[in-house]
């Protein structure tokens, strides 16, 4: 399985967030999902993890 990347640089947000995080897609969303909740302050809705999903790009070479 490739490996999957979602960068905040690349994600509209207002606190100007650089975290990339990189790792097998399910890996990748957990930690997004908690990431966006958390420190975008985000709602915990249902739509927010098939959002992240649609946003996730294949990693770097550099970080696979």
């Amino acid at each position: 399985m490739s490996r999957k990347m979602i960068d905040c640089r690349a994600v509209p947000n207002e606190v100007g967030c650089t975290l990339t995080i990189a790792g097998e897609e399910e890996e990748v969303l957990d930690a997004a999902v908690d990431h966006a909740i958390a420190k975008h302050g985000h709602a915990p809705d249902p739509d927010l993890r098939e959002q992240l999903r649609g946003a996730l790009q294949d990693a770097e070479v550099a970080l696979a």
